[in-house]
């Protein structure tokens, strides 16, 4: 029997939890520029290992503290909307902050912030990454 597996930043680490369904392809972490970052880029995303409890998204990463991202947030506050590049696709995205942008950037050694597709986003069309 298989096992699912779920993503729920991109390129990160599998959640095989069932609960982790919902969340697939939630998060991702862009550059300086708002671009996707993926592992043909930066192999050190794959070390980032993710969790879902008590209602937080867990990330860990050697060297790292535990990071907590809050799952279920109503998405009110346009001041931190933003747009994220997905291959050719401009997607509406929601900035988890500074805090969780320190975390990814001292982790991966270059400037990047933790975003999660808007709700209201539509379709993302994730390229082979």
């Amino acid at each position: 029997m298989t096992t699912a597996l779920y993503f729920p930043i991109v390129g990160c680490g599998a959640v095989s939890d069932s609960r982790a369904a919902g969340y697939d392809k939630r998060w991702l972490i862009v550059d300086e520029h708002g671009a996707c970052v993926h592992q043909s880029h930066c192999e050190k995303l794959a070390d980032i290992q993710l969790d879902l409890r008590l209602g937080y998204l867990v990330m860990r990463a050697p060297g790292m503290l535990r990071l907590d991202i809050p799952l279920d947030v109503i998405e009110d506050d346009d001041s931190v909307r933003c747009h994220a590049q997905v291959g050719e696709q401009r997607v509406d995205v929601v900035d988890e902050g500074d805090v969780a942008a320190a975390w990814v950037s001292n982790f991966l050694e270059r400037p990047c912030r933790l975003v999660k597709v808007h709700p209201d986003a539509g379709r993302v069309l994730w390229p082979e990454l």
